[in-house]
């Protein structure tokens, strides 16, 4: 049962009363079994994301997992992928250091995408209103040419457009169209 406080008592709506240990997780589905998802943790924290590991192999290993991961790909040290089964990246692609693609559902990047150093594509929410905080996740796409640069966030549901920008430290909760370039003030 949700506990809320009524809207007189706060003068806004009501608050919903955590209770996270019912958290079910309800519809989520990782996609392979916990041998393969174990596997994949092993060889992504010991491997994957160091520094020594040749950055032309990288795309192989994830192929190895299930990845779609075009020609001449270029991912840098630090880059952590959650699960390689739910990733489709395009030809001629730059994900920088750091990066993490949190794709609990699938993430698309098109053809001549960067991902800047320490930016964060992040298709994994919880509905706001469950007392349990189940989950609202949805897939990202990032059309061709797009650009999400240094530190910059695309929440979940998102489509980028093509040649759109999401700029250094600005995050981008709704769809970008063609070519628009979002900034920390907003759209530009």
């Amino acid at each position: 049962m949700v506990q809320t406080t009524s809207v007189e008592e706060t003068g806004h709506r009501p608050v919903v009363r955590r209770q996270l240990r019912g958290f079910t997780g309800a519809g989520y589905d990782k996609g392979r079994p916990p041998l393969t998802q174990a596997a994949w943790y092993a060889v992504l924290h010991l491997l994957f994301v160091k520094w020594w590991f040749p950055a032309r192999w990288r795309p192989p290993v994830l192929r190895a997992f299930g990845a779609r991961v075009g020609r001449r790909v270029l991912i840098r040290r630090g880059v952590r992928i959650h699960w390689p089964w739910k990733l489709d990246v395009g030809d001629d692609v730059w994900i920088g250091e750091d990066a993490w693609i949190l794709n609990l559902e699938p993430v698309t990047i098109g053809s001549d995408c960067c991902v800047s150093q320490s930016a964060l594509l992040c298709t994994g929410s919880h509905r706001n209103r469950s007392a349990t905080f189940e989950f609202d996740n949805g897939p990202i796409r990032l059309e061709p040419g797009s650009w999400v640069a240094a530190r910059a966030v695309v929440l979940r549901g998102v489509t980028v457009g093509r040649g759109a920008v999401v700029g250094a430290g600005a995050v981008a909760h709704r769809d970008l169209a063609a070519g628009s370039v979002l900034t920390t003030g907003g759209a530009a």
